[in-house]
């Protein structure tokens, strides 16, 4: 079971507070650190939220860092152009030696595209063009040296590319895609996804049986990917301390997908999305400055 550490900071976050998080999640003993790609925090009203960017952060994450792998859950595909992004991931990952993983998504929170002056198309076409995005990534990190690489879509073309990213990864960084979507979503990371995330808990062992049927339907085996949950934790040493963590916890739909207790209840619920199939487990994580947290959250993976 790989666990790892995925940050959505309530107030948004410094990059030191950030790199604070992280070294945490490496001498915890977890597998990976990953972050939202978002510039506004979920409460709209909240005018001291820090938006930071999600590749310049993991950028300097991945010098400032030794063994953890690197990520974002997800990054908003209105926010980058596929060229660009396929660069800047490319570089992330040549900076890790080889420790990035591109989690991509259609994009979703409105008022922050508004906010920031990001185009967000309609959904249809955040998905058609999604698509088209992760056909281009993946096709510029799989050039072959020497070869070309062309695309022609509704939404993005590619003309002669010659000089393709060059990744520390062989074939590219892993990418994540995920989501409750009962059609498309589970169509589209059947075809490109190195992990499928069902989101949250309720309902996953659904959407993981949609991503298999999508994969048996294109003639993959689903056994290649990588199935994953985000789980919205609040661990504590004593229930004053869990109930105080789960106060940090962003929104009523989060906290009613969030396990509280100690070590051992986490680690149960650990093991109860293993027995639906998940092989990685997220713990949603909102307070940036609470290494302690991840700590206790290190016991959990010596006990599932």
């Amino acid at each position: 079971m790989r666990l790892r550490v995925l940050l959505e900071p309530r107030h948004g976050g410094s990059y030191d507070e950030m790199l604070g998080l992280a070294r945490a999640t490496e001498e915890a003993g977890l597998d990976a650190f990953f972050r939202s790609d978002h510039y506004l925090g979920v409460d709209e009203a909240d005018r001291s939220y820090e938006p930071t960017d999600s590749w310049a952060t993991l950028a300097g994450l991945a010098r400032d860092t030794s063994r953890i792998r690197l990520g974002t859950l997800v990054t908003a595909g209105t926010f980058r152009l596929p060229g660009v992004l396929a660069v800047t991931v490319a570089t992330v990952d040549a900076m890790s030696g080889g420790r990035v993983e591109l989690g991509l998504g259609t994009g979703w929170y409105d008022r922050e595209h508004a906010a920031f002056g990001v185009p967000f198309p309609p959904l249809k076409e955040r998905f058609d063009r999604l698509e088209e995005q992760l056909a281009i990534v993946s096709g510029l990190w799989g050039m072959a040296p020497g070869e070309t690489f062309d695309f022609e879509g509704e939404h993005f073309r590619i003309d002669g590319a010659a000089n393709p990213p060059r990744p520390a990864q062989a074939g590219g960084p892993p990418i994540v895609i995920g989501g409750g979507g009962p059609k498309r979503t589970p169509a589209i990371a059947a075809r490109f996804a190195t992990e499928y995330n069902g989101a949250f808990p309720e309902g996953i062992a659904d959407r993981f049986t949609r991503f298999r049927e999508a994969c048996r339907r294109i003639g993959r085996d689903p056994d290649e990917a990588h199935l994953s949950a985000v789980l919205p934790v609040a661990c504590g040493t004593t229930p004053a301390q869990a109930q105080r963590r789960f106060e940090q916890i962003g929104t009523e739909p989060l906290r009613e997908e969030a396990v509280v207790g100690d070590v051992d209840a986490v680690a149960e619920r650990v093991r109860e999305l293993a027995k639906v199939g998940a092989d990685t487990v997220y713990f949603h994580l909102y307070d940036v400055d609470d290494l302690d947290h991840v700590h206790l959250l290190g016991q959990v993976a010596e006990s599932v």
